[in-house]
């Protein structure tokens, strides 16, 4: 063979694998983190609660999370009363689900009110979806929240408290931690301040209702703690 069409050969060769490897990075990306889809729970739930008689003379508030937040709303609500109008949007529907920006607008668009601060969490569902897929969707839910408020100050994050070791649907501490990382990633980003519900919940450990959620006293030390950062967030 000569030179020439050994070198032609290489050249077609070569043409080959750079016309490739578009597709074969696209293949790759697709494999690691593939487009999201809805994976819903056995029950799925929403709970709404807003204000019987709010003031208009005072900021609204919104805890937005999971049955967690549902369980410490009471205690928040108690806490800033005469302070703020604290409303509530709790659902099983999870961080890598697409339905839940859908559901966040859908609930600013029927509650009709400018929030001040939104304290948000949303970690206790949604463990059929990898970690990679929670982090591909989390800018687009940090995007949703963010549109419920004027600026950055008016969000506080609260991250994701520990579980027992026989919680159930795939729950675990060490996903926990990987979903705190994953989200402190984005919020350290944008200088949203953080409620580290989590710390707080490792010292009590032994308030625990059941492998998930805590007794009414630990939900109240969540309550009371949320509400304080609300509290130092609305003075700023």
């Amino acid at each position: 063979m000569n030179i020439y069409l050994r070198l032609k050969q290489h050249a077609i060769l070569v043409l080959v694998a750079v016309s490739l490897m578009p597709v074969c990075m696209r293949a790759a990306a697709q494999k690691s983190v593939s487009i999201p889809v809805s994976i819903p729970e056995e029950i799925e739930w929403t709970w709404e609660v807003r204000p019987p008689h709010p003031d208009p003379k005072l900021p609204n508030v919104l805890l937005l999370g999971d049955s967690l937040s549902r369980n410490y709303f009471p205690e928040v609500t108690k806490d800033l009363a005469g302070t703020a109008n604290v409303y509530l949007m709790a659902s099983s529907t999870s961080v890598g689900d697409p339905r839940l920006p859908r559901e966040i607008r859908e609930f600013a668009a029927m509650e009709n009110v400018p929030f001040r601060i939104v304290h948000f969490n949303n970690g206790m569902h949604g463990w059929d979806y990898t970690e990679a897929q929670y982090r591909a969707i989390f800018p687009e839910f940090l995007r949703t929240v963010r549109s419920l408020v004027a600026t950055n100050s008016g969000l506080i994050w609260a991250t994701i408290t520990p579980v027992q070791p026989k919680a159930f649907n795939g729950a675990t501490n060490a996903r926990v931690d990987a979903r705190n990382d994953i989200a402190q990633t984005f919020i350290h980003a944008a200088h949203i301040p953080i409620d580290d519900q989590h710390a707080l919940m490792m010292q009590h450990q032994d308030l625990y209702q059941d492998t998930v959620h805590f007794k009414t006293a630990g939900s109240n030390l969540m309550g009371d703690q949320a509400a304080a950062a609300i509290r130092a967030q609305l003075k700023e």
